[in-house]
Parts: C-alpha cells; structure tokens; sequence
C-alpha cells in the first residue's frame, strides 16, 4: 500500500466532517477523500439491508478513487454494516463506534458509561455491545436523541431552543447517573457546550470521532503507512484545502453551508456524484 495515498472517510451526510477535522487536526500530513450521501440521508430510519448496501457502494466508490484506508464516520453504518464493507474492499477498515467505547471504558473509573445517539445506533446497541466486550461489568445506558442533528445543521448549537431539548433527552444522566458521556453521532461534538452544561462538569464527555482520530494514527504507525512529507505545502495545511477532495451524491451547495457551519470553512474542493448500485460513476 502506498503511504502517499489519501486516508477515505464516508458519512451519510456532513456529519462526519467532526471526524474529518479530528483526522485533520491528528495527523496534518495527511490527504483525505470525503463522501457524504446527501441524497440518501438519513442512514437512522433505513433496514439493515439497505443501510449494508449504501455502505457498500460508498466504500467501492472511494477505493476506486485510490485511497490507503477507510474511515466509517457513519455510527449507523459502523453498527449496521461493518462485516459487509470489510468484505467489500481491500483496505483496512475502521469504524467510529469501537474506538469510541475504548475511549469510554478508559476514562470512566466508576463503569457508568451512557451513549447519546440517533435512534437506528440506540436500538443496534452496538456501543453497549462493544463496550461489554471490553469490560462485561460496565454499565451502559443508551438514549436516543434525534432532534441533535437537525439543530447542528441548522447552525442552532448554542440557542434557548437546544438548551431545552438537551434538558428533555438529559435530564436523567449527569453525575450521580454516570462517569462517562458517549457522543456517539457525529453531530454531536457541533452541540457539546450544551450537552455538558446540562450533564454538568463530573461527566466526561466522549467524542467519538476524536477516539478514532488517535486510532488512525497509531494504526498508520505501525503499518509503516503515514505520508512522511513535512514540505511547507503540508506545515501550512488548512481545513478544507485544495489538498482534500469532498464529494456529495447530493445538495452541493447545502453541504458547502453546513460545512462552513460546522469547520468554519467551505471545501475548495466539492463535487457531486451519482452512485448507482450496479457500481456505475457518474459525475456532473
């Protein structure tokens, strides 16, 4: 594998650009391809079979393009789908939710770990599951909270308004409850100052994204596969620069919104694209 190719990662839609910047922000040598499925989004309300199979083609899709490893920011498609894209392709393949409940189980002495997710990862417990895998003793207690992403597109993180919908998913967890607080959606992070302030200070708060960040990077380590290329072209790298390619299967110019939003910078690089199941391309 070469160490110069790019590093993949997929969301259902712009989510998964809160991995991107901690990817970006971990390892600044590095070139990343971004897909975000905007015209099949939401990935939460989707069957098992058909969330597999968009997965799949996102995963195809990316490998064609050249990439060194693939990154699953999707929490939906790394609970539902995983298995599936492993067999698909030839790279290695890491998900958000398992780096997640390491992060977790580590940094809750006390074993109380809630997970805060969209409604499809709640009822996959797939967090619950990684996390009893690592220590069957811990206590997980998951709660969906859907109406997060749409207050984190809307640019309405820090309102009145996400304030009492936080109170109304959270009123239950915060110290006495747990020691650990799972953000396990990548919208999530964009609503972390109010999701703290209302589980309170004693709750570590756990940013999957940032949990496989580190991963990735210890992984490109040891597989002798991280681009080595300290130039000034890579000292003064940016979100969003001209050396990372984003695609959308849908909505450009919403994304470029969105991701201004939630980076503080649109891509220079944005283009759209048509997946069809039969693995045909088309771009306009």
């Amino acid at each position: 594998m070469d160490r110069n190719l790019p590093i993949g990662i997929f969301d259902s839609g712009v989510g998964g650009l809160t991995v991107y910047k901690a990817l970006h922000e971990r390892l600044p040598n590095e070139r990343f391809v971004y897909l975000g499925d905007t015209a099949r989004v939401p990935y939460g309300t989707k069957s098992l079979a058909t969330v597999e199979r968009y997965a799949v083609e996102n995963s195809k899709f990316l490998e064609a393009l050249g990439i060194k490893m693939l990154v699953v920011a999707c929490n939906t498609a790394s609970a539902l789908a995983l298995p599936a894209i492993r067999r698909a392709v030839n790279v290695e393949v890491v998900g958000v939710i398992e780096p997640g409940a390491r992060a977790a189980v580590r940094e809750t002495p006390n074993k109380r770990i809630g997970v805060i997710a969209t409604e499809a990862t709640v009822q996959s417990h797939a967090y619950r599951q990684a996390i009893s895998a690592i220590d069957r003793s811990a206590e997980v207690i998951e709660q969906a909270c859907p109406l997060f992403v749409s207050l984190a597109e809307e640019g309405w993180s820090d309102t009145p308004v996400a304030r009492d919908v936080a109170v109304q998913y959270l009123s239950n967890l915060n110290a006495e409850t747990l020691g650990a607080l799972v953000l396990g959606c990548t919208h999530y992070p964009i609503l972390r100052k109010v999701i703290a302030d209302v589980v309170g200070e004693g709750v570590v708060l756990i940013d999957s994204g940032q949990a496989t960040a580190a991963e990735v990077k210890t992984f490109l380590k040891q597989s002798d596969l991280a681009h080595s290329d300290t130039s000034a072209l890579y000292q003064e790298r940016h979100l969003c620069d001209d050396l990372d390619h984003f695609y959308v299967t849908d909505a450009a110019s919403r994304f470029a919104k969105v991701a201004e939003r939630f980076l503080g910078v649109a891509p220079t690089i944005l283009e759209a694209v048509e997946i069809w199941g039969n693995d045909e391309l088309r771009s306009h």
